[in-house]
């Protein structure tokens, strides 16, 4: 349920490197609690993110939540297939339901993320 190849955030996004590029999704524990999602905002391929900002927003049949970027660089691309398949983001939170991949200058912010046994750490106490 929480892939130990990925780190975390405490806004639930997840992180995975490749080389300088960072894949982020939500992860199975946000898309649960968001319900069936029905549509995300994507940021265009050249837009800038910032670790802690907001990049895009993520709306369910409950609620409408913003999306945070666990690092800051340069988005390279962006899940399409979130266009006319959103509900990808519930189904495959980690595989198929990515949203944004970003080219990193640095992967210290990436490396301070938490780890697969901080995150399930973190949920638990926050129930």
């Amino acid at each position: 349920m929480y892939p130990n190849d990925v780190k975390y955030t405490k806004d639930h996004e997840w992180a995975k490197k490749s080389g300088n590029t960072i894949a982020i999704g939500v992860t199975h524990h946000a898309q649960e609690a968001l319900g069936d999602v029905v549509y995300v905002e994507l940021p265009k391929i050249g837009a800038e993110v910032k670790a802690g900002e907001r990049f895009g927003t993520i709306e369910s049949t409950k609620a409408v939540s913003d999306l945070f970027s666990p690092v800051t660089g340069k988005v390279v691309k962006v899940n399409d297939d979130l266009s006319g398949n959103p509900q990808k983001v519930n189904s495959e939170p980690y595989a198929g339901g990515w949203i944004i991949e970003v080219e990193v200058g640095s992967t210290a912010e990436f490396d301070a993320l938490m780890d697969s046994g901080t995150y399930q750490k973190l949920l638990s106490t926050s129930k």
